[in-house]
């Protein structure tokens, strides 16, 4: 390899990672900014959590729809045209949610914007899947993790400093900024053009609902990752409920816990796929990952009246095993074929973003008879079982070859 195919490599890769970067600023940012936002344009009392779950169910329901849209367009059209279009229909979204004045413009919006975001992680990690070195792939899909939660990070800081409608404005800003760079520096994947002139059917969901096999697998994918957005929709998003219902010693913002989460994940994601790099094996780095947040989520919900510094110290370790995000996604894009990667890839992580939506609902029909406390842990105790088991059945995928297609 060249110098200038190095190059231009790197640059592919960065400008991947960055549009994850305001994905994750994005999502991050609803959850700093809801109680002021809401407050701002007239909504009080209960209804702040009642209309946030409204506001972010609506968000990842967006994200569910664009998340399978935006794979097939990846697989028919182009991993880079999704990337380009991705990105606009997100900023344009997010600019305008810094003027809304009522919570159905705040809703419609936030449905668009998560449309939007949809396409951003999976379509990223297909492309640079693709275009890396087999033996170096794990450490692509790594900066692109790092990157967006380094967006994460960012949104805690700008949401818990600026008024609410300018974090929105400097998130659509930025986003703009990225479409540019992809404009001009974003290539197509060689083996996607490849796969182009062949005949197989490419971005056909049917390939994966006609076998049980691939479904199973898919869905299997698909629970390994739930556990990290049970942690971030539930207990970061709504942490000012649980600190009440906890009787910490201070009342603490959702801005400090998505901090202390956002230092944790980057580091975490770092290390998750540098180390399964180094030794081979993405299962035992998710295994580790699974039985720390395991421990530590109980911890966390059976310690009341504790300091807010045990909260916070506690996310930011949690915070390191959710970092197995990397490793996760990385496993998606190498157990599906060339011609439905996109679509598996793009899907996969809004399907484990939409799983917030049935978990909060629950979590919102139960708490007022079994408390928030115990309905949060019944709820992650279904999820986590889910998980070890899907894991337990899921095939190692390190170095693998995915230069191959999915047969009908």
């Amino acid at each position: 390899m060249t110098t200038n195919q190095k190059q231009g490599l790197a640059i592919s890769v960065i400008v991947a990672a960055l549009g994850y970067f305001v994905d994750l600023y994005d999502i991050v940012l609803f959850g700093v900014v809801r109680v002021a936002s809401l407050t701002d344009i007239g909504v009080t009392g209960d209804e702040l959590t009642s209309k946030g779950i409204l506001l972010l169910n609506l968000q990842m329901i967006g994200m569910l729809i664009g998340g399978v849209g935006w794979g097939i367009i990846g697989d028919k059209i182009g991993r880079r045209f999704a990337l380009l279009a991705t990105i606009t229909m997100y900023s344009l979204a997010n600019i305008a949610n810094g003027f809304v004045n009522d919570v159905t413009s705040y809703a419609i919006l936030r449905f668009i914007a998560g449309v939007g975001l949809a396409g951003e992680f999976g379509a990223g990690v297909t492309l640079v899947a693709e275009i890396m070195p087999k033996q170096y792939r794990g450490y692509g899909t790594t900066v692109i993790s790092f990157l967006g939660l380094i967006g994460a990070l960012t949104a805690s800081y700008i949401g818990g400093s600026f008024n609410w409608r300018t974090a929105y404005f400097i998130g659509g800003g930025m986003g703009l900024l990225v479409l540019a760079g992809r404009f001009i520096s974003l290539r197509e994947s060689k083996m996607f053009e490849a796969q182009k002139l062949t005949s197989h059917a490419r971005g056909d969901v049917g390939l994966i609902l006609r076998s049980p096999t691939a479904l199973l697998k898919y869905l299997a994918v698909i629970a390994i990752g739930v556990p990290i957005w049970y942690i971030s929709g539930i207990i970061v998003t709504f942490s000012p409920e649980f600190g009440q219902a906890l009787s910490l010693t201070r009342a603490i913002t959702a801005a400090e816990t998505l901090r202390w989460q956002a230092i944790g994940l980057a580091i975490g994601s770092a290390l998750s796929g540098i180390i399964s790099e180094l030794i081979k094996n993405r299962k035992r780095v998710v295994w580790g990952c699974f039985i720390l947040m395991l421990v530590l989520t109980m911890a966390l919900l059976t310690t009341p009246e504790t300091s807010p510094a045990f909260f916070m110290a506690t996310i930011f370790i949690i915070g390191l095993g959710q970092g197995y995000w990397t490793v996760f996604i990385t496993m998606a894009a190498e157990q599906f074929g060339t011609n439905i990667r996109a679509t598996v890839t793009t899907s996969v992580p809004n399907f484990v973003r939409a799983m917030v939506v049935p978990m909060t609902l629950v979590l919102n029909g139960i708490r007022h008879q079994l408390g928030l406390i115990n309905s949060t842990m019944l709820i992650g105790g279904i999820v986590f079982v889910l998980a070890f088991l899907s894991l337990h059945k899921m095939k190692e995928t390190y170095g693998k070859d995915i230069d191959f297609v999915e047969e009908g």
